[in-house]
């Protein structure tokens, strides 16, 4: 049988049955990371992989994905359509075996599919498995097909209902609320970020995505259209579009002959932050690995020859660094590999060897063609490399300036942090507050066996427009590290954070709930993402939850976190409670600050995480950075009280 012939042939044959997947239910968060709201979305990229990766073999353009009006999500492609013919080994139809056994499917047959994409490639049955009741719908070869299920198990055979002259397959599941205790509701931003990151991705494909929750003044359901023909040249015009480039066009490359397909896209602006982003398969590596390795390797390697061979180099005093060639930049990769192996905390560092070489040849011809075609550019690249080498300079003697104060360095604690007593840093917390009138309510109400409080004055440095430097010499910024007793830039790397003596592992920022409280909330959790990525990513930063009213009558008291809360309190109180409206922290005594913020037995914490590192990257640049009307577009879309959910 031909190579083509084989490639084609996608039948029940294709399929193929591994184990089995009856412990799913008793352990989900094997198999989709955890039952919380991450592990709920996961849900929805397992089934859309799916679609993706029929795109990815070139049989699928035009994916649908919609949240139902009962809270269900249907996907629905048109690909080839799963196949219904028997399996051999399982004597039941193929779609069942996908469906009801873990780890079946076509993704196993590297004839059916050369690569694939999902993070865990557990497939749609584990989906199945999670969801109280799930529906497939077959397009195939002139026919409708369709089977139903209950918690993973089917509750008649494959059927034949109709006809059709459409090809694909559809799905639709209901999350299952006893597994997911959480909450079953999803999520309209984070799967659009999903949606709209998977079309730059995969250029060509249409991913149309629809919430039947909410409809507008005309009647039409919120939707968006997710299609992009230039891939991640697009993308990253879409990630910069907050930022001032400082060269005139996006460099990128598209190889996809050789046996590893490589596409990159970068640009240069007036920033100070690096901004790279990975991905395998469409899996985002937060970790990197070596697609990243060979992709830092390619560009520092070109730019250190041509700056050579410039001469503008050569009355600099000091070596340049390969964090200088970064300063600035936008980046994404992307590769495809066939058998990806995956290591690092979370699985998503690339650990491929054979990936190195490729990337880095890939990014050395791309960076070499453009500067010798574009020497305007690349003298500003280079003069923006020369700067960035001098800011690290000044940079590290700033660094290590805030060494020098932590409590390792026996500079002792800042003046104004109130430690508590407990020493085991698992059970010790840290409140970031705002202003000296706020810290000193704090102090009073806490526990100060396990709980500290550091007073900020004022808004701190807004780290988004600032060179590294004036970042460290910042005084509200030094006493943060040293509070932390986190170190900074080491000789390997500038940039790595050093958290093994991190002394509170929950690090919680309490402002006041108005706009003011939620801008500075906003430049620390900027500050946190720009230079602690890692504590956030470990899942130590929190953002407190203070009340906005106080609604009181006699001898009864409730607090409101929202209007919704005070009109309901107000009305089981007979309606003419008194009402008091909190306009920040200093307005609260001790013990209210305490019942209602600091209590760990009644207080609403939010813990901060990043779904994606892009989108994340966007929001920050684009909130503070020097763009007004994005800004002020978003400050309307999410007018009254802005949460930034990182």
């Amino acid at each position: 049988m031909s190579e083509e012939i084989k490639k084609n042939n996608y039948s029940a044959d294709s399929i193929q049955a591994l184990e089995g997947m009856e412990h799913v239910r008793m352990r989900p968060s094997m198999y989709i990371g955890d039952v919380g709201v991450r592990g709920l979305h996961h849900l929805v990229y397992e089934v859309v992989d799916n679609s993706i990766d029929e795109a990815m073999g070139g049989h699928c353009d035009t994916i649908s994905v919609a949240i139902n009006e009962d809270g269900s999500v249907t996907v629905e492609d048109n690909g080839r359509g799963i196949p219904v013919d028997l399996h051999k080994k399982e004597g039941v139809s193929a779609l069942e075996v996908v469906m009801t056994k873990i780890g079946a499917g076509g993704k196993f047959d590297k004839d059916s599919y050369k690569v694939s994409g999902g993070l865990h490639g557990v497939g749609v049955s584990v989906v199945n498995a999670l969801s109280v009741h799930m529906k497939s719908t077959v397009f195939r070869e002139g026919k409708i097909y369709e089977q139903e299920y209950e918690r993973g198990k089917s509750l008649y055979p494959v059927k034949q209902i109709g006809e059709t002259d459409k090809r694909g397959t559809r799905q639709t599941f209901y999350p299952d609320d006893t597994i997911f205790q959480q909450t079953t509701e999803f999520s309209y931003d984070t799967l659009s970020a999903r949606m709209r990151e998977l079309s730059f991705l995969n250029k060509g494909i249409t991913i149309t995505f629809t919430d039947k929750r909410e409809v507008d003044e005309k009647g039409e359901f919120k939707s968006e259209v997710f299609h992009s023909d230039e891939g991640l040249k697009e993308y990253i015009r879409y990630l910069d579009g907050n930022r001032e480039p400082i060269i005139s066009h996006v460099i990128s490359m598209d190889n996809d002959k050789g046996e590893i397909p490589v596409e990159v896209a970068l640009i240069y602006n007036t920033s100070y932050s690096e901004n790279i982003f990975s991905y395998v398969n469409n899996i985002n590596t937060h970790e990197g690995g070596t697609h990243l390795q060979g992709f830092r390797s390619g560009l520092t390697r070109t730019l250190k020859k041509y700056a050579d061979a410039s001469g503008m180099l050569d009355k600099l005093k000091f070596e340049i660094s390969g964090d200088d060639f970064r300063e600035g930049l936008t980046a994404i990769i992307s590769v495809k590999v066939s058998e990806p192996q995956f290591e690092g905390q979370t699985k998503t560092k690339l650990g491929n060897r054979e990936v190195v070489s490729p990337v880095s040849q890939a990014v050395g011809e791309m960076l070499e063609n453009y500067l010798e075609e574009n020497p305007n550019d690349a003298k500003v690249i280079i003069q923006k490399v020369i700067l960035a080498a001098q800011a690290r300079h000044a940079a590290k003697k700033a660094r290590e300036m805030v060494q020098r104060k932590t409590v390792m360095g026996g500079g002792g604690l800042p003046g104004k942090l109130s430690d508590c007593s407990e020493q085991d840093p698992a059970r010790c917390e840290v409140y970031l507050v705002e202003g000296d009138s706020a810290g000193g309510t704090a102090k009073q109400g806490r526990d100060r066996n396990f709980q500290a409080i550091l007073p900020l004055r004022g808004k701190i440095l807004n780290v988004e427009k600032a060179m590294h430097h004036k970042v460290f010499e910042n005084e509200e910024i030094r006493n943060i590290f040293t509070a932390l007793g986190v170190t900074v830039g080491t000789e390997e790397d500038s940039k790595a954070l050093n958290l093994s003596k991190l002394r509170y592992h929950k690090v919680i920022i309490m402002c006041d709930a108005d706009v003011d409280g939620s801008h500075i909330s906003t430049l620390i959790l900027t500050f946190f993402f720009r230079f602690m990525k890692e504590l956030i990513e470990e899942g130590h930063v929190y953002i407190a939850a203070p009340p906005l009213y106080l609604v009181k009558k006699g001898n009864k008291k409730e607090y409101a976190w929202n209007d919704v809360q005070r009109d309901q309190a107000n009305e089981r109180m007979g309606g003419s409670a008194a009402i008091q409206r909190y306009k920040g922290l200093g307005e609260m005594n001790a013990e209210q600050l305490w019942e209602t913020t600091m209590d760990p037995n009644f207080r609403t914490l939010r813990q901060v995480n990043i779904d994606s590192l892009a989108e994340a990257d966007q929001v920050f640049s684009m909130l503070m950075g020097d763009e007004v009307p994005p800004r002020r577009e978003f400050i309307e879309k999410n007018a009254v009280y802005a949460n930034i959910d990182a």
